[in-house]
Order: structure tokens, then sequence, then C-alpha cells
């Protein structure tokens, strides 16, 4: 009998690379030990929250003796989490934010399938710089969409706009772009964003409706070196801003995202009252409201960025010495270094044979790469360089 519809059964044939290595280091783990496998599979961010963090967390659990502590509540969040949120991005974007434009979510991941499902029709098709976070295309299947890679430069990753321009159909819908990068560790430039801009905003015009730019940044705060990352929202008029506290605030499991729309949008209140209204009928119903008031309480606060600085540096010197090809990122956790040979697939496996966990690029649309998260400790990634060494030589 079949149980599960046609679309479930690909799905889980597809399945998440990065998590069938997580699975597979759960095996190994057990079968060698904690300490013997350098796990670099999952972005999950090991550092401990702000204090900020504890303290909102020790004063909310004062409150919880009045009623509708943790009842029900606006399906965009509580207002007054909306408005401070509005007024700490304000400052973090560089432009005015409304109250109005923002709304609380669970997590990014709800927030970008709000917004794909109040925007798109079927077959309505969203562009996504390849290589690519890889949930972005059930995101977009899950609402009849079309995720539509666009490659960026050879070697830099640097957003290659002459390809985005030419990708553009009438059935263009949305562009997606993660900056600082997962999984390449990219930021993307203001020249470039100009430019992407322009070709946007005349597309929209050509094809009489917009062409929505959604800039996917929970990876803002870790920005090396004193690179730039320019917000979008003052750029162009239908610019998105999605996010969370996942990774500044080590809060993923607790599921606290935003989505910002750009002051410049004429219609944003149109647009707002749908997302908010699809915040309720997707089954998400409201943000979590313990989340709400941790994230009150740590607004301008973040985790240590020098901490994934260091443990940068050393991942850099453990991939030179051992003689890999890569490019420094320049934001976000990850490393993508070329596989040796070329096929990713082979290579991830001899490095799982060395105890080495690492995710093949082609579960990011980058082919010939692997990706590396480094938010583990320093000495998990110095205990890795023999490893690495002997599957590069083998």
């Amino acid at each position: 009998m079949k149980m599960l519809s046609d679309a479930t059964e690909k799905s889980i044939a597809g399945g998440s690379m990065i998590r069938q290595m997580f699975e597979q280091g759960i095996m190994l783990k057990k079968q060698h030990g904690e300490e013997a496998v350098c796990d670099f599979s999952l972005g999950n961010p090991d550092l401990a929250p702000p204090a900020a963090v504890t303290q909102g967390l020790r004063a909310f659990a004062e409150t919880l003796g009045k009623p509708f502590a943790l009842g029900y509540m606006p399906n965009g969040g509580y207002p007054f989490a909306r408005e401070a949120l509005a007024k700490h991005l304000s400052i973090e974007q560089g432009t005015p934010i409304a109250t109005e434009n923002v709304m609380l979510s669970c997590g990014a991941a709800g927030a970008l399938n709000v917004f794909f499902h109040a925007v798109l029709n079927p077959g309505d098709e969203v562009l996504v710089m390849a290589p690519y976070f890889a949930e972005y295309g059930p995101y977009v299947a899950n609402h009849g969409g079309v995720l539509r890679p666009v490659p960026t430069m050879p070697e830099t990753f640097a957003l290659n706009l002459p390809a985005v321009e030419a990708a553009i159909t009438p059935r263009t819908r949305a562009v997606i772009i993660n900056s600082p990068n997962n999984p390449t560790g990219a930021v993307y430039t203001r020249e470039e964003l100009q430019g992407l801009v322009a070709i946007l905003d005349a597309a929209s015009q050509k094809h009489g409706r917009p062409v929505y730019l959604i800039a996917d940044e929970p990876y803002r705060f870790l920005a090396f070196d004193g690179v730039e990352v320019p917000s979008l929202l003052p750029m162009y008029r239908f610019a998105v801003l999605v996010s969370s506290f996942s990774k500044n605030l080590s809060m993923p499991g607790e599921r606290v995202g935003y989505i910002v729309l750009s002051a410049l949008m004429e219609e944003s209140a149109t647009l707002m009252a749908g997302l908010v209204q699809l915040n309720r009928t997707l089954g998400f119903v409201n943000p979590p409201a313990i989340g709400q008031h941790l994230m009150l309480a740590a607004l301008g606060s973040q985790v240590d960025a020098s901490v994934y600085d260091a443990r940068r540096k050393a991942m850099a010197e453990v991939l030179q010495d051992a003689g890999y090809e890569f490019q420094m990122p320049r934001g976000a956790f990850y490393f993508f270094p070329k596989a040796p040979g070329g096929d990713d697939v082979a290579f991830v496996k001899r490095l799982a044979k060395e105890l080495v966990l690492a995710v093949p690029g082609s579960g990011f649309g980058g082919p010939g790469h692997f990706r590396l998260a480094f938010c583990v400790d320093k000495e998990v990634i110095l205990r890795a360089a023999p490893g690495f060494k002997r599957a590069l030589k083998s």
C-alpha cells in the first residue's frame, strides 16, 4: 500500500546530504568513541548563548504565574517584541524600519515558507545563487514554485550578474541571496548588489510584477577582517530581509526568526497582511513566546565572533598544510574546498574512513567541492589534521 505522496517519497529518496552525514557521524561515534570522530558536517553553533539570554530566561520565569504568560498572541508576534526588533534592525541595517513592516516567525525557515506561500503561483520560479543552502529547494516546492540555480563566479563565488540576467523569465518571482553565504563563506560586495538590483528593477518593470529580492542573513554578524555586509533594504523597493537568532545568539532550537519588508515597498501593508495571515494558517500560529522574550532581553548581544575567527584561521592552516585548494571564507562558519579528483561524494567517503566528516558539495549545488563547518572546538580542528592529510594522499 502506498503510504506517502510522490513528492514526499522523492524528498526522502533525495534526502539532505547534511543530515545523512550527521546520522553517519552518530554511528561512527558509537563505534569509535566521541573523541575519535572529527565532525564538521552540521552548522550547529556550539558556543553558549550570551549571558543576556540566561538573564532574560530567569526574568521571564518570574512571570509564569500570571495569566496568559504562555498564551496565544497576535499571529505576527508580540507587538512590544516587533517594536523593539524594528528599532534594533533600523540601527543594524542603517535604514528606518517601521514596526508594521516586521513580522516574527518560527525561525527563518518559517519566514521563508510563509513568504513563498504568499507570493508564488504554481510554476513561478525562484532564482538562487549556487552553491546554496539545500533546504531552499523544498521550501520553494512546498508552495508550487520551481527553484532555478544560477552559478556564481568560479573560484571566488562572487555574483555572476550576466548569468542572473540570462536566467530571468516572465515566471521569475523572486531571487534569494545568502550573504555571508552557506556553504561558501562568500560575502557579496555593495557593487555586486547594486548591479543585481538594477537587473531586478528592470525585470520587474518589464514583466509588470515585482521580482522580490530575499536577503537571507543569519550570518550577518559573522563577517571577518572588517568585511562589509551591505543592507539591501534601502537599495531596492522589493527587498525582503529574512533572518533569525539561531547563529548570533546560539538559539537554533528555539526557532525565533523574522521577516522585514523594505520601506520603499509601496504596497508593503498588503504583503504584510498576507504574511501575518499565513503565519497562522500554515500552522505556525505565532512565533514562540519564550523565544521572543529571550530575543528581547538579548537584542544588541551576540556570541563572541572572535572565537569563530580563531577557528577559521586554524582550519585554514590545517587545510593549507595538507595541500587542499580553497577560498578563504569572508563570513559565516564554513569552508568549501575543492574535492581532490573532482568527485566530491567519493572524496567525502574517503574522509569518513579517516573519521573526518564533511558534506559533499553536490548537496549544495556545488559539485566538485565539499563543505566543512568550523563551529566546533579548535581542538577538533587540529586533531583532524592527520586525517585530512591521509585522505588527500590516498
